[in-house]
């Protein structure tokens, strides 16, 4: 291992977070920018519901699933070198994305994007850990976290500027500037480190937890499509069941786990990983309806609505990258920071829920939940990384991005069948819309005061 970083943080950290943040907001634009390319997909390479479906999915399913492994893998090789790697194979499948003449083609090509995300997602957060002194992480994770919201509110804008000037492989062309900058920057600027025990690698618990996370991944994203009860969530729910039962056994039997399961005696990483499950659950499924509401309710169009979806993403930004809600954070301490931010963010989609097709009171509701979003996320993200040995920061990234995937996915299943169980029983779009938007409030106050308990918690077993 390298030397570790002085007391005062590695000199050019700074500088090292923006190269980070630029690898990070490759993949985030991904999660996004596709969507807006599904029209002419369909249009020019003959692509069936099924193909869309798959060229969305096998890049989450890919990435969710190998999140774990790939940050136990840069434990134990190198955080640097495997950052380095993502960002290579995330632009060579760009690069076959972006040339596809086949539905199949482009499928193959998200699926080894996945992979190069993987290693992205998890390598990042790890880094930030190892160059910033413990006063400095809150706020160097709070921009790493805002780029997520910054990814989530241009994807879509630069989608929508890119097909109206350009071919849909443009789509996947324009990420490799970006990852070959990235790449450059990574070798020349970001400092190597990794677990100094080199412990054994832990083949049969990665091929466990990857088979399992997808397996449940899979079941999650085709509820809502194939039906709860078929037959394809019910074998793909029972294998993921099975599989991450085994994967848990097997990691109290070994001497080197890649999942050390005692981190869940910790409240604070309790604390943290409950409360993130549900915000996430909350915020994912409460944002995927929101912007169905902005198209079919209040009629925008989709570059419309995605400009309208930006009070969100510039509240995170602002107070992210100015180091306010760092600060806030420490004057209130984590467990008030986060209860108080769950309230203002269920209070935002009360806001959404109640307003129907009046546009003022959905952007107050986004300034509300951007507020919150800027608060909670950084902490919780902390809490789970601080509670870990700088040792496995890899696994912790692991566990932080898989709990987002794993929430994500579920509140949009579930709020999406709320929806569809809403309209179903004669109730209008609009009514169904602000249902499920309801739903994902109490998910996020729930999130909130589950977090915070534990947190405290954690406080007093600390000073005790």
């Amino acid at each position: 291992m390298k030397t570790p970083p002085s007391p005062q943080g590695h000199g050019q950290r700074w500088l090292i977070l923006g190269v980070i943040c630029l690898a990070q907001l490759t993949v985030l634009l991904d999660n996004t920018i596709l969507n807006v390319a599904i029209p002419s997909l369909t249009r020019e390479l003959g692509a069936k519901t099924s193909d869309i479906q798959w060229m969305i999915n096998a890049y989450s399913l890919v990435q969710s699933g190998l999140l774990l492994t790939a940050g136990s893998a840069a434990d134990r090789y190198g955080r640097k070198k495997l950052l380095a790697t993502g960002l290579a194979l995330f632009g060579i499948g760009s690069v076959v994305a972006g040339l596809a003449s086949t539905p199949t083609q482009l499928i193959a090509a998200r699926a080894g994007m996945g992979v190069g995300g993987a290693l992205l997602l998890t390598t990042t957060l790890a880094v930030v850990m190892q160059i910033f002194t413990a006063e400095d992480q809150p706020k160097a994770i709070g921009i790493w976290a805002a780029v997520s919201a910054l990814g989530f509110a241009t994807g879509p804008l630069i989608g929508g500027f890119m097909l109206n000037h350009f071919w849909w492989g443009a789509v996947f062309l324009i990420n490799l500037p970006v990852a070959a900058l990235g790449l450059v920057a990574v070798i020349a600027l970001v400092p190597e480190s990794k677990n100094p025990q080199g412990d054994r690698p832990d083949l049969l618990g990665a091929l466990l937890s990857t088979i399992g996370m997808a397996s449940l991944v899979f079941a999650i994203i085709s509820g809502p499509t194939h039906g709860w009860t078929s037959a394809r969530v019910l074998v793909s729910a029972v294998v993921a069941a099975v599989v991450l039962t085994l994967f848990a056994y097997w990691e109290t039997r070994i001497p080197y786990p890649m999942l050390d399961l005692g981190f869940f005696r910790d409240y604070r990483f309790m604390g943290a990983v409950g409360g993130a499950v549900l915000i996430t659950f909350g915020m994912g499924g409460a944002l995927f309806l929101l912007t169905q509401n902005l198209q079919f309710v209040l009629g925008y169009g989709p570059l419309e609505a995605g400009l309208r979806t930006a009070p969100l993403a510039l509240t995170v930004v602002l107070l992210n990258f100015t180091g306010v809600a760092a600060r806030l954070t420490a004057r209130l301490g984590a467990p008030v920071a986060v209860l108080a931010s769950m309230v203002l963010m269920a209070g935002g989609l009360v806001s959404i829920a109640m307003t129907g097709d009046a546009y003022a009171g959905t952007a107050v509701g986004l300034v509300l939940i951007g507020v919150g979003c800027a608060v909670a996320n950084p902490a919780m993200a902390h809490a789970i990384m601080s509670s870990i040995p700088p040792a496995k920061a890899g696994v912790g990234a692991g566990i932080n991005g898989t709990l987002a995937e794993f929430g994500n996915g579920l509140g949009v299943a579930v709020l999406g069948a709320v929806l569809s169980s809403s309209v179903a029983s004669g109730k209008s779009l609009s009514a169904g819309l602000g249902a499920g938007q309801l739903v994902g409030a109490v998910a996020v106050l729930g999130g909130g005061m589950v977090a915070a308990g534990l947190l405290r918690r954690a406080e007093r077993v600390s000073v005790a």
